[in-house]
């Protein structure tokens, strides 16, 4: 029997084959992605437990490491034990000397391996829980951080050890940021310090830093009392919005008097009529170093002649003689640690007060001259200029802080020569005195150290990145001038 519609039908038949071929087609793909989507999920399972046994692995590394920490802390203490007779300085040398050693082998500051060391030795005496933990691979140094920096303020053994045995279950299970609240309601509730007691303490903890950025930049860090601190910065917020309220006033009646309206790029409306264009955080930021750099303290107990609104920040900056010349566009370096932009290095480079100027020879880097307003003895300028940091391998403080130190010591014949001296702080003039290491001087300036346990180092005087400009000892050019010798300026 036919179709009475078989033109129709026979269509209707080859587009139910078509969406049958259609949909047999689409079901591969999703097949084919289920399969991929399947393997991809698998591959995940693996890399998660691949870098979670690597995680397991590093936390061993880590704990272990911090064993050995506790270890080199623990034998300072022991030869600190045996000098029962001692000053008090000499009894500290056994930590410093151990700290200065693993320092220099590491790169790292002498005071960043001292903390290393009591940190460690704290974290395995202390929270021996929490080191086990860390060693076995469930907490990280990030959990064990937030356990013992906020368990530390518990003195009592007993209520140390109920904290960690209550704060580690938590941190086993959770990431680290969320332990930091639990660990501190914990330590809070066993504390038998009052608040006002541990504020007491904590204020003694207050001060100040440098933290160097990129492109001339810098940050200043503050830790102090809660109400001071938030007084600074609501004064500044306010002393900020009165600017911006004022500038907003000036540009309405601008406007209002017919005035030209000013575009978000223009700062000035017209003669005698500027707009602030800075930004609330721009402001604050220049109100405090203004502030911070030209007022003078509301309690002086100096008693001095000018008092302390008369004391002047201090600072060394190295300028290139082409960026005075404005023959290159190269910056300058502020005690031989951050970058100063040209336009700020040609302005301390006239005659402003506090201010170092080390002049270099724009192709060798050679020191040409040093010249500060209120002079200095000329050899320490020279020092200064050409050591830029302590000489102390791994140590960054400015040279301008240290002390003027004789290679080979004057009472044992030692000139008072720049050959024979260089810059070392404080503390690491004291510690090569005291602990035994000998310095000798190399060519170049390099200098050449041997610890107390006959390690050897090296220190190399600063290198200094020049700009050289356009056409001057580039390829095929002939050699530049020898500059002329010259003694140093003394």
């Amino acid at each position: 029997m036919s179709c009475p519609h078989a033109p129709h039908c026979v269509a209707s038949m080859s587009e139910v084959g078509s969406t049958l071929e259609v949909v047999g087609d689409r079901a591969g793909v999703v097949m084919a992605i289920d399969q991929q989507g399947g393997a991809d999920r698998v591959r995940t399972r693996e890399l998660v437990a691949e870098i979670a046994a690597f995680d397991v692995a590093e936390a061993r590394i880590q704990a272990e490491r911090e064993r050995l920490y506790a270890e080199a802390y623990d034998l300072a203490q022991q030869q600190t034990a045996r000098l029962r007779d001692a000053s008090t300085r000499e009894r500290e040398m056994p930590l410093r000397a151990m700290a200065a050693e693993l320092a220099v082998a590491k790169r790292v500051s002498d005071r960043t391996m001292q903390t290393r060391l009591f940190d460690a030795h704290r974290t395995v005496t202390q929270f021996p829980a929490a080191w086990e933990s860390w060693h076995a691979g469930r907490v990280s140094r990030a959990h064990v951080k937030v356990i013992v920096d906020t368990g530390a303020e518990l003195a009592d053994a007993g209520a140390r050890e109920s904290y960690e045995r209550d704060v580690l279950g938590y941190a086993e299970t959770t990431s680290a940021a969320r332990v930091r609240s639990y660990a501190e309601q914990v330590a809070e509730n066993l504390n038998p310090l009052s608040m006002q007691e541990r504020h007491d303490d904590a204020v003694l903890d207050r001060r100040i830093w440098v933290e160097d950025l990129r492109d001339g930049m810098s940050m200043l860090g503050t830790i102090g009392p809660s109400v001071e601190v938030h007084g600074v910065y609501d004064r500044l917020t306010r002393q900020g919005k009165t600017i911006k309220a004022a500038d907003r006033a000036a540009r309405r009646n601008t406007t209002e008097a017919g005035g030209a309206d000013v575009g978000t790029g223009g700062v000035e409306a017209g003669p005698g009529v500027w707009f602030d264009e800075r930004t609330l955080d721009q402001i604050r930021t220049d109100l405090l170093l203004d502030m911070l750099l030209t007022a003078s303290p509301s309690v002086d107990p100096t008693g001095v002649e000018g008092g302390l609104g008369a004391i002047r920040g201090h600072v060394q900056v190295t300028v290139p003689a082409t960026t005075l010349a404005g023959t290159t566009l190269g910056g300058a370096q502020l005690n031989g640690k951050c970058a100063v932009d040209p336009e700020t290095a040609k302005i301390l480079a006239g005659n402003a007060p506090g201010f170092d100027r080390v002049f270099l020879d724009p192709i060798t880097g050679t020191v040409l001259a040093v010249d500060r307003r209120f002079a200095t003895p000329a050899q320490k300028r020279y020092l200064v200029a050409r050591d830029i940091r302590c000489r102390f391998p791994g140590c960054r403080r400015p040279a301008t802080e240290c002390d003027i130190d004789h290679r080979e010591d004057w009472a044992l014949g030692g000139k008072t020569d720049v050959e024979n001296m260089g810059a070392f702080c404080e503390s690491h003039h004291a510690l090569k005195q005291a602990a035994g290491w000998t310095v000798v001087q190399m060519p170049g300036g390099r200098l050449h150290f041997t610890a107390p346990s006959g390690l050897e180092y090296d220190d190399d005087p600063p290198p200094r990145v020049m700009f050289i400009p356009d056409g001057v000892g580039g390829p095929g050019d002939a050699d530049p001038p020898e500059p002329e010798a010259s003694a140093p300026p003394f």
